[in-house]
């Protein structure tokens, strides 16, 4: 139920989210505000009990704190989330199959390995943060050198790769392997330092096999000008680019990951659903959709497991839950408070409310696949992936999973971008005309008379440009691209 000031989400909830500030005394579906309510904030329709459920969605959000009159604002100030440590689960199979029927293309890349890729990008792969500011340099020369040759030469810098233990070393090494078989890329250097933990004998080991063309090694301290030596060797990876040519390719090659930053109380009324039909309609197409913000599923992780095809995905996803969440407790944090100021002041108040919203991004579809960090997706259909909810943490990980493309969005704005396009979906109206240089498609239609079916059938569209090189995403004509390591233990 919509009205012109709020919105009630699913006939079970006991509130409504305004869709503009409200003024005390105003009519909200034909309950008088008792207070000023801001927009995208919730609003009691009936009298509610201290202890008893706060309901958006269909689902408890948290419980109330103190007796709530109906008009009432409910926030933090009066609603405290119902979760608490590890859970037991039981499996209760609640399954959507979605039929692969149907056809589209995109025009991309066809590589040697069998793989396909949407730009046609030579990228510098430094296998420890010491070489940062020489892959920099490296990269603004070959791209003046080598200006309209490819699609761009790209570095990507990051502090790991040496005086790393364990899991954390090897996280550096799955994740920079993974940029290195990124499809997107033509052609990569990978530069080290000579001397790292991360050395070019060590890395080739998690690497695995490689294309000789394809991939090139520096090391920079057995070179008098390791800038001038990268340069002949990114001639040679220019050249090798050239080779590829754009084709028509289905979508079903398309591999996209789903991520929300910023999120604001219209997040699971707009942008995350809309996010959640397109991820249903690329399994429709028999494609690859990736979901990860492990603790952003807390509080809705029991509607992902019985989307579970088998018995062991479901354990799958409970092991992936339950280990974030003694990830959470080995450190004395409290698993639950997840929320972010900008997050509780764009009408988000408990972690179950922000999940709810979150996980919509993963639309209906069965769960196919669960994947460990950087781990390659290689199952058509939903994946989910391990991973922290940090939004440059995040992206990184859903572009070494494989992902050609991240669906980002966002209420509060953001102008953070992944090595791969980052499609930015606004929530409302207001940030897409105000944040013009940061947003790509504007998911606020939906409240201003934009049917979802309109809408979702647009966006489709509007990706498949995207893979096709017909539209440049606002972080790849700002250059805003970046990558953050998954980090979890000692640095020496």
């Amino acid at each position: 139920m919509q009205t012109n000031n709020a919105i009630r989400i699913n006939d079970n909830d006991n509130v409504v989210v305004a869709l503009r500030n409200i003024q005390a005394g105003e009519d909200v579906a034909g309950v008088k505000a008792a207070e000023n309510i801001d927009r995208g904030h919730k609003m009691a329709l009936i009298d509610i009990k201290e202890g008893e459920n706060i309901v958006k969605y269909g689902y408890p959000i948290g419980h109330a704190t103190k007796d709530i009159k109906k008009g009432e604002w409910i926030h933090t100030h009066n609603l405290k989330t119902n979760l608490k440590g590890l859970l037991e689960y039981t499996y209760e199979p609640k399954l959507n199959p979605i039929k692969a029927d149907k056809k589209a293309t995109f025009m991309g890349y066809n590589r040697k390995d069998g793989s396909v890729g949407i730009r046609n990008e030579i990228w510098i792969v430094n296998t420890v943060g010491c070489v940062n500011k020489v892959s920099e340099r490296i990269a603004q020369l070959a791209n003046e050198k080598f200006a309209g040759r490819t699609d761009g030469i790209f570095n990507f810098v990051h502090p790991f790769g040496c005086s790393q233990l364990s899991e954390d070393h090897e996280n550096t090494q799955k994740l920079l392997a993974g940029m290195v078989r990124h499809p997107n890329a033509a052609a990569v250097l990978v530069l080290s330092l000579g001397c790292e933990n991360n050395n070019i004998n060590e890395f080739k080991k998690v690497l695995g096999e490689y294309d000789e063309q394809r991939v090139k090694f520096l090391i920079a301290q057995d070179y008098e000008d390791e800038v001038g030596e990268a340069l002949k060797i990114i001639e040679e990876l220019v050249e090798y680019a050239e080779s590829f040519k754009q084709e028509e390719i289905d979508a079903s090659k398309l591999v996209i990951g789903l991520k929300c930053g910023g999120s604001d109380g219209f997040s699971g009324i707009t942008a995350n659903p809309l996010v959640g039909r397109i991820s249903d309609m690329l399994v429709a197409h028999n494609g690859t959709t990736v979901l990860s913000e492990v603790p952003e599923m807390f509080g809705a992780e029991t509607i992902l497991m019985n989307r579970c095809e088998t018995p062991e995905l479901f354990d799958q996803t409970v092991a992936l839950i339950n280990n974030f969440k003694s990830y959470f407790m080995r450190y004395n944090q409290e698993v639950y408070e997840n929320p972010s100021p900008g997050n509780k002041k764009g009408g988000i108040s408990t972690l179950e409310d922000k999940s709810l919203g979150c996980t919509q991004k993963g639309g209906t579809s069965n769960v196919k696949a669960v994947l460990d960090y950087a781990q390659k997706a290689t199952v058509h259909g939903l994946n989910l992936l391990r991973g922290p909810g940090n939004d440059i943490v995040a992206i990184t990980g859903l572009m070494a999973s494989g992902c050609h493309i991240i669906l980002f969005t966002t209420g509060r704005g953001t102008p953070v971008g992944a090595p791969v396009p980052t499609i930015k979906i606004s929530t409302n109206s207001e940030l897409a005309n105000k944040k013009k240089d940061w947003i790509d498609f504007n998911a606020g239609q939906l409240l201003e008379g934009k049917t979802m079916d309109e809408l979702s059938e647009e966006f489709f569209e509007f990706i498949l440009k995207v893979a096709s090189k017909e539209i440049r995403t606002k972080n790849e004509i700002h250059n805003y691209r970046e990558i953050s390591i998954f980090k979890d233990g000692v640095t020496l």
